[in-house]
């Protein structure tokens, strides 16, 4: 039996001290285990070929065992349980997740298929039957229904005349559908899905976006004319306002014989154009490109092929332009236009089809299954002729507890989709109890499923799990440095100044220093006083009496410190008696010098803080690493040791 237990112990100490058998333990500080993986992440890191201080592998292991003894002192002290270590490593996790909960390669997709879409123009119409995220079932149905009912008529019927009768499009009466060439970005994502779907000459099937059911005409097609830079010169005029309209293109007429005989087309929109935003900069437009101006204005633009190439007055509902090319550019290559397209889709609806899609894989790796029968239901009926926030909703679902769902082996009750309710009460779109129920619990669904694969990720993903411990351990080993060393020696004067003392001819100059302060007074009367007190008070207060001399006027202007020669002229005329007596400020004539010469010797630790502090910082950090060493036992493994790996 004993032989048995033996053997127990023996095969328990050895699967930790492998540690899932891959990982073995390096060392144990405190009998804490270090495994290899940590020590080879750290050690790499920190002696990549960009490093410029590397160091051997046994130098590297004193300078980890000094971390590591930091970071358990920090623990032994509770520092990882403040309130302000846990919300800054949680800040930093917060942003290391994002990348590891989320298709990275449906993420790629989207972006390459909205810079495949940039590189071609789309000529479309469009009917439109409104039915927005917040109608009801029964508008929905209605809308569906009559969208359906055009889509029959358009296969006989012509698409304007239809368009006219039917779109709910407010311009359809001034353009009968017909909304002109558009790119990518230039219009909800449905509707451009769709359009770049349906082929030149057809009609598509109806499409929902946000405003309701689409049918799109696509006209033609052509590759993408890239982006412009214009500047023009404008005269507005007001549809229906033919006198003003007519005064406007006489206008207009008038200054293009102007900039064609010759004049600067920049002065002239400065000086007379209507469009004053960009009369400031001479009539420049920001660049743009398909879908970007009215049709008007884009047609006419798009139309001039060289540089300096000026239209004709042409007219758009705004007013009259005249539109001079400066420059123009095709799309990017896809490397250049990267981060541009990933700004855009963060602003549509695409931007949470990385996320959709990996919800979708957790689903299918954590075999997701909904409990036996319709455990909604309850909450639908509850809902009926109220709001999520109703106190009788609440009641009446106070009780729910059965099982809902179940996924990587957990359960997963009414209880908890119904607190998630309580937290989550605002609706979007959906209006009926049922869409609200199965919507809301769609988004507990997802909520649910990253959180499980959020509180997995160190388990799951080695890099994740040694850059948490990196950040873990960075962020301890800060405090207690700053505890224990920086800050103590910066505040400890009685301990700088003795580690002066002791060691002060290692802080000799190899010039004289004058120590003192250089006086510039308004009169006789205030350098007077001011001789009295340097002369009369002690060293610590001599400063706070001669600022008192000052009171809305400047009497006397006081600079202090420690000077060699060369450093001041008045420090050098009667400090180290060289040069002649220099010209004093004709408002400050009278110059006072006090001070002593120090000659080679520091007087005291306050004469070279800096370097005293640094020094002092130094023997305070070894003072601390052999306490840390006593303190807490360290036991290496060399065997594991000879087979770290080196990048």
């Amino acid at each position: 039996m004993k032989g048995i237990t033996k053997l127990l112990l023996l095969l328990v100490l050895s699967a930790s001290l492998m540690a899932k058998g891959k990982d073995p333990v390096l060392m144990q500080i405190n009998d804490k285990p270090v495994y290899k993986s940590e020590f080879e992440y750290i050690y790499n890191k920190n002696n990549s070929n960009n490093s410029l201080d590397k160091k051997t592998l046994e130098e590297y292991v004193d300078l980890f065992i000094n971390f590591r003894l930091k970071v358990e002192e920090a623990r032994t002290q509770g520092l990882d349980t403040t309130k302000a270590f846990i919300n800054e490593l949680s800040g930093y996790r917060n942003q290391l997740t994002k990348p590891y909960l989320t298709d990275s390669k449906a993420e790629e997709a989207v972006l390459q298929e909205a810079y495949k879409r940039l590189q071609e123009d789309v000529e479309v119409s469009h009917i439109l039957i409104r039915a927005g995220a917040d109608a009801t079932p029964e508008d929905t149905l209605k809308a569906w229904t009559k969208i359906n009912e055009i889509a029959e008529r358009l296969k006989t019927e012509d698409f304007a005349s239809v368009a006219k009768e039917t779109s709910e499009d407010q311009s359809v009466t001034d353009n009968a559908g017909y909304i002109g060439w558009i790119t990518g970005f230039r219009t909800v994502y449905p509707f451009e899905t769709m359009a770049y779907a349906t082929p030149v000459g057809t009609i598509s099937k109806p499409v929902r976006s946000s405003f309701g059911y689409h049918i799109i005409k696509i006209h033609d097609r052509r590759a993408s004319r890239g982006e412009i830079l214009v500047s023009h010169i404008m005269k507005f005029t007001s549809q229906g306002e033919d006198a003003a309209n007519a005064r406007a293109k006489a206008a207009i007429d008038s200054l293009y014989k102007v900039v064609k005989d010759g004049a600067d087309f920049g002065e002239v929109a400065e000086q007379n154009s209507d469009d004053r935003g960009s009369a400031t900069r001479k009539g420049e437009l920001p660049w743009f490109g398909v879908g970007r101006m009215v049709a008007e204005f884009e047609k006419a633009a798009f139309a001039l092929k060289e540089k300096g190439q000026i239209s004709e007055p042409i007219q758009s509902p705004y007013g009259w332009h005249i539109i001079k090319l400066l420059d123009q550019k095709a799309i990017p290559a896809f490397e250049e236009k990267k981060a541009d397209i990933e700004r855009q889709v963060k602003r549509d609806e695409r931007a949470q089809s990385g996320q959709k899609a990996f919800v979708a894989k957790l689903k299918s790796e954590y075999k997701l299954k909904l409990a036996k029968g319709d455990q909604l239901a309850a909450f639908i009926n509850a809902l009926e002729g109220k709001t999520l926030s109703d106190s009788s909703f609440l009641a009446e679902t106070a009780g729910l507890a059965k099982p809902i769902m179940k996924f990587a082996g957990k359960t997963v009750t009414q209880k908890e989709f119904r607190d998630f309710l309580v937290k989550n009460s605002s609706v979007q779109g959906a209006t009926a109890a049922s869409d609200i129920i199965r919507v809301k619990f769609d988004e507990f669904t997802e909520k649910q499923l990253l959180a499980y694969e959020d509180s997995q990720l160190e388990k799951k993903h080695s890099d994740f799990r040694l850059l948490m411990q990196e950040y873990h351990d960075g962020i301890l080993l800060f405090e207690v440095s700053n505890n224990e060393v920086w800050e103590k020696a910066s505040k400890d004067t009685a301990g700088l100044a003795a580690f002066f003392k002791k060691n002060k001819e290692k802080y000799s100059w190899d010039k004289p220093h004058f120590k003192g302060r250089i006086l510039q007074c308004k009169s006789e009367e205030v350098v007077n006083k001011a001789k009295q007190i340097v002369a009369s008070q002690p060293a610590d207060s001599i400063d706070k009496h001669l600022r008192q001399l000052n009171d809305s006027v400047v009497h006397i202007r006081i600079e202090k410190g420690l000077f060699v020669k060369g450093d001041n002229k008045w420090v050098d005329h009667f400090a180290f008696k060289s040069g002649d007596k220099p010209e004093a400020d004709a408002a400050y004539p009278f110059v006072f010098v006090p001070g002593k010469m120090l000659n080679t010797t520091p007087e005291e630790y306050t004469d070279v803080r800096g370097l005293v502090t640094a020094d002092y910082q130094e023997y305070l950090e070894k003072e601390w690493i052999a306490a840390l060493r006593a303190k807490y036992p360290v036991k290496v493994n060399q065997k594991v040791l000879a087979t770290v790996r080196k990048n």
